[in-house]
């Protein structure tokens, strides 16, 4: 039994948004740690196909839904089943999204943040929160350099900035109702996670890259990519999770604040892969296909370039990535080769995905132990 598994072994966990991609993930893992998992999401999942239904998740969860828009919603899930850890994902998570709407954005990201606080401070149950935001958080000063937790908050595009919004937010729950204890108990921890551009096996987002790699290898088609020369810092969706995880472990054991606040979580590559790179590695590992390059006139211009600095995590949390980026390629193109074949078959079942699913994290946390990695031990 490792250290995660030590920590969050029949524990409550609640998830908002555990029927996203990311949130998919992170249910699967806290599973396999043997922690009772409460799942909160809206009643559609936000694509189909999604990695919730094609790995059958809602078997193994307490399956609740609900908008974080809606207090009342979020009060009552909190109050009813009194989770002693909280990962915040909800959101609306896609940038061009965000122009054609906006106000949806803001309610989602940056108000809806707020409820989760303002249910969590009402209920007092939590122990560790953690609140996962973006590393999109920060004011672009287009630097060759990756952004450190203490650079300047900000956003030109409304996804950007409703989750600075919720940073902001984050911080000042942390300072006015988080910080002082309780009935003699220790202050509830409560910090803020920002990671790059996340990959892996399940993401079926529209507007973004991999997605758009897999959909179209699976039909066949040529990829097209509308800016081969964005440089971002691609990681396995696994990466940040066993960020997420490793930072709840310390924040429940810890005394003082020392682990609260806000942490990066990146791939060992400090400054990023172009995305030409990427497309051109999948297409590799696949074995088949093209691309071409074809700009949208009406899109909105996005950045060029954009990295993060992980050196806080590595010397506060003793973390580090697993996985080079052409490795985290290797896995996600492996999950949809068997959700093709899983298709293609005459019954689509989803035990084979949760069980692929389930080797994919039992490969990863084999190679941090193969590492030395402490959360792996």
């Amino acid at each position: 039994m490792n250290q995660l598994a030590k920590t969050f072994k029949n524990r409550r966990v609640l998830i908002t948004g555990h029927t996203g991609f990311k949130g998919s993930w992170l249910a699967l893992w806290l599973k396999q740690l043997g922690a009772e998992v409460i799942g909160l999401s809206l009643p559609q999942p936000p694509t189909v196909p999604n990695c919730f239904d094609v790995i059958g998740l809602d078997k193994h969860l307490i399956d609740i839904r609900g908008d974080i828009r809606d207090y009342q919603n979020v009060y009552d899930t909190i109050e009813t089943h009194q989770p002693e850890i909280v990962f915040h994902l909800a959101a609306q998570p896609i940038v061009l999204t965000s122009y054609q709407a906006p106000k949806e954005t803001f309610d989602s990201n940056a108000a809806g943040t707020v409820n989760v606080l303002e249910a969590l401070r009402k209920c007092r149950c939590a122990k560790a929160i953690i609140s996962i935001t973006t590393d999109k958080v920060y004011e672009n000063q287009k630097w060759p350099w990756g952004y450190r937790e203490n650079d300047t908050l900000g956003g030109r595009d409304p996804y950007s900035a409703s989750k600075a919004m919720a940073e902001i937010a984050i911080a000042s729950y942390r300072q006015s109702f988080f910080a002082e204890a309780t009935d003699g108990n220790n202050p509830t921890q409560l910090s803020s996670t920002r990671a790059g551009n996340v990959i892996g096996g399940g993401d079926f987002a529209d507007f973004r890259l991999i997605p758009d790699c897999m959909a179209a290898l699976m039909r066949e088609e040529s990829i097209i990519v509308r800016n081969p020369n964005s440089v971002r810092p691609w990681q396995h969706v696994l990466e940040p999770l066993s960020g997420y995880l490793w930072l709840a472990v310390k924040m429940l054991a810890a005394n003082g604040d020392e682990f609260s606040g806000a942490w990066n979580f990146g791939p060992p590559e400090r400054h990023g892969v172009s995305t030409q790179s990427i497309v051109e590695k999948v297409i590799d590992i696949w074995g088949t296909g093209d691309w071409s390059h074809q700009q949208d006139p009406t899109a909105k211009v996005e950045t060029a370039q954009f990295t993060i600095n992980w050196d806080k995590a590595a010397k506060c949390l003793n973390w580090i990535p697993v996985y080079s980026w052409e490795q985290a390629l290797e896995q996600t193109v492996s999950w949809f080769k068997h959700y093709q074949t899983a298709v293609a078959g005459p019954v689509v079942s989803d035990k084979t995905m949760y069980d692929m699913s389930m080797q994919q994290i039992h490969h990863y946390s084999e190679t941090a132990h193969s590492m030395g990695l402490e959360w792996a031990q």
